[in-house]
């Protein structure tokens, strides 16, 4: 909204920063930051008085959070999506149908989330809604949105599958990048809500992983920077530099209420949302290899849930003490914190990992 202050330039000169990705994605990480820490509390608050007894801890899970645990509110998504969605409409281009395509897809995942948080405190159970009905409606919202992006890319490329440290390498898949597609956005989606499941730890990776690609976007939407890197360019792509930037800053403010103990979970609300908002902006910019890299930590811990079940019922047997694997490591004796800033440790290598691709071609 505010890059429309571009055509009072003529009038009156500093208006013209406008005009630049940059800048906007710097307003935004503010602005995001600061709405959570102003409202924030309000809504902790108000989601405490709603919910009595707030997110109902896994009987199953680690003994210590039935009693550290008990009675943390839930839904903090909403405060990461409202505080992103407000940075969002006032900094990026309004105009750029990129920036509605991934906002689809955040806040259709945030929806789906957050009826299943709403199930789960209603009924005080940790099984919310179906597992393969949420799975079919998270389908169907992918669905559309990379639909909208093979329509606006230029075909055959936006049907392509792209490699990292290939300068040329690209197979079209045809419409079948479709349906491949879907499966990175849901799964990204998914694996971010399996890791969270301790205070603060999938919040970080997940400012890590926006942060990287925010600049990827940035680059891949360069002409002149995606031809010095030899990356991809993706005209249009650059603006979602912006809501990476306003999900950085809503995070940032998120972490400071769900840093342990935390004041109050994220929830599927915002664990499908961000998770979901990743992986099509991987899709759009055509790194969804890198994304399995950047997100290695999700992969992780998601693929660990994919073993343990498989292990048991073919064998009868476990592999991991518990899954996802942060709950294996709480088993093994570590702490909270130590798994926590373990993992963000992990993170931040495994971006610096996935962002050197862009230069090793």
């Amino acid at each position: 909204m505010l890059i429309w202050l571009v055509d009072l330039s003529d009038k009156l000169t500093v208006l013209n920063v406008f005009r630049y990705i940059t800048f906007r994605t710097g307003g935004a990480i503010i602005t995001a930051l600061l709405f959570v820490f102003l409202f924030g509390q309000n809504i902790i608050d108000r989601l405490r008085q709603l919910q009595g007894k707030g997110q109902p801890i896994r009987a199953d899970g680690p003994k210590s959070h039935i009693i550290a645990k008990a009675g943390t509110p839930t839904m903090g998504g909403l405060m990461i999506l409202s505080g992103m969605l407000v940075s969002t409409v006032l900094w990026a281009n309004p105009a750029n149908p990129y920036v509605w395509v991934v906002l689809w897809v955040t806040l259709g995942f945030g929806f789906v989330g957050f009826y299943d948080d709403y199930l789960k405190v209603k009924k005080q159970t940790h099984n919310g809604f179906g597992g393969r009905r949420r799975m079919a409606i998270e389908a169907i919202i992918a669905g559309f949105a990379c639909v909208a992006l093979v329509e606006l890319g230029h075909m055959p490329f936006s049907t392509s599958l792209a490699f990292p440290f290939f300068k040329e390498l690209v197979i079209n898949l045809g419409w079948f990048f479709v349906i491949f597609a879907v499966f990175i956005i849901v799964g990204a989606g998914n694996a971010v809500n399996l890791t969270d499941g301790l205070d603060g730890l999938a919040i970080v990776p997940v400012m890590i992983a926006a942060a990287s690609f925010g600049m990827i976007s940035y680059l891949c939407g360069n002409a002149v920077f995606a031809d010095y890197l030899q990356i991809h360019y993706v005209a249009g792509t650059g603006e979602l530099a912006v809501l990476c930037g306003a999900v950085l800053g809503a995070g940032l403010g998120f972490l400071w209420f769900n840093a342990p103990p935390a004041s109050i979970f994220m929830g599927d609300t915002g664990s499908l949302a961000l998770g979901g908002m990743i992986g099509v902006v991987a899709v759009a910019t055509k790194h969804e290899i890198v994304l399995a890299v950047i997100g290695g930590l999700f992969v992780l811990e998601a693929v660990s849930v994919i073993v343990q079940v498989v292990s048991f019922k073919l064998t009868g047997k476990r592999v991991f003490k518990m899954a996802p694997i942060h709950h294996h490591f709480e088993q093994l004796g570590w702490t909270e914190p130590q798994i926590v800033i373990r993992f963000w440790i992990v993170s931040v290598v495994l971006a610096l990992a996935g962002l050197s691709t862009l230069k090793l071609r």
